[in-house]
């Protein structure tokens, strides 16, 4: 079986193509890889909020309600609409000016995140988080290749973009290949099934290793984009919509099992954002794993699969 495992920062976080195929050498994988990597590159710079020449920036600032874009970013407004409408308003991809004001206006590549223990101290009474009476993802839509949304409904691709830029690069992976293709915490999986390791919130050390087939993984955590505002208050980049605020909830932790990874995205923010009663919920479509604040690892499993007999025949 032929291998190539490469590491690089893309989107901002780590990110990692691994591909093996027993058919392609060595030489064709590294080539491959490369085209998986240059993928991954090519979607940050469509869907950054961090750079005003970027095309999500510029479908941000155009004051027409219906704006022609390109198929990627028709994909990311596609996928904001989705995200609203499976997660009932919770995982909301409009809340870019409540992001700036809550601290996170730039790119926070190369700062270190705010110690978790201190932050959680000082949290506010948990909660489930709410989505709001008409959030902004349902003021999107996709008319043909253009966005249409009302003046000042902006688009923030954050984990969506991840898990879809994670997908679409494996969309140029061929048969015969086995791949794992991660953009941070956002995993496309296929050729076989796979052993995705979990790391904890607290520490980054192994928590479970979670078995699981094609499709994708996703973790979604406070964790990792974390630091203190000038009032002293802490800070993170998971937002209740109801409240525009960093959502406390009980969890520090969510990772999903999808059909994608932009699924696993969207199950495990929506598992997070939505308390650990109801995350079990959310998790128990896939399988996924909770990490909670006391410091608590649950391991929801995925639904059985009840394999009848085969009919005899007459």
């Amino acid at each position: 079986m032929n291998r190539v495992d490469e590491r690089f920062r893309s989107m901002g976080c780590d990110a990692r193509v691994r591909l093996e195929s027993g058919v392609l050498h060595e030489a064709e994988l590294a080539v491959l890889a490369r085209s998986v990597r240059s993928a991954l590159e090519a979607a940050d710079r469509t869907l950054t909020r961090f750079d005003t020449a970027s095309e999500l920036c510029r479908l941000n600032a155009d004051p027409r309600e219906r704006v022609p874009v390109s198929p990627l970013v028709e994909r990311l407004a596609r996928a904001a609409v989705w995200a609203g409408e499976a997660s009932g308003g919770l995982v909301d991809a409009t809340l870019a000016r409540e992001i700036e004001a809550a601290g996170y206006a730039g790119s926070r590549t190369g700062l270190v995140a705010a110690p978790l223990g201190a932050a959680l101290a000082a949290a506010p009474v948990r909660r489930p988080a709410r989505a709001l009476a008409r959030p902004g993802c349902a003021q999107l839509s996709v008319q043909g290749a253009a966005v249409a949304r009302p003046p000042g409904v902006r688009l923030d691709s954050g984990g969506l973009g991840k898990g879809l830029a994670a997908d679409v690069a494996a969309e140029l992976v061929p048969g015969g290949v086995r791949y794992a293709i991660s953009a941070g915490g956002d995993m496309a999986l296929g050729g076989g099934d796979w052993e995705v390791a979990v790391a904890g919130a607290f520490d980054g050390a192994e928590v479970h290793r979670l078995r699981t087939g094609p499709g994708g993984v996703a973790t979604s955590g406070v964790h990792e984009r974390l630091w203190q505002r000038e009032d002293g208050r802490f800070a993170h980049h998971l937002l209740d919509p109801s409240t525009g605020e960093p959502a406390w909830t009980g969890l520090v932790a969510a990772t999903a099992a999808g059909a994608s990874a932009l699924e696993a995205e969207v199950l495990a923010k929506t598992a997070l954002l939505s308390g650990p009663v109801a995350a079990r919920r959310v998790l128990r479509r896939r399988g996924g794993v909770l990490q909670h604040d006391d410091g608590r690892v649950e391991i929801v499993p995925a639904p059985a699969v009840v394999r009848l007999p085969s009919p005899v025949a007459a």
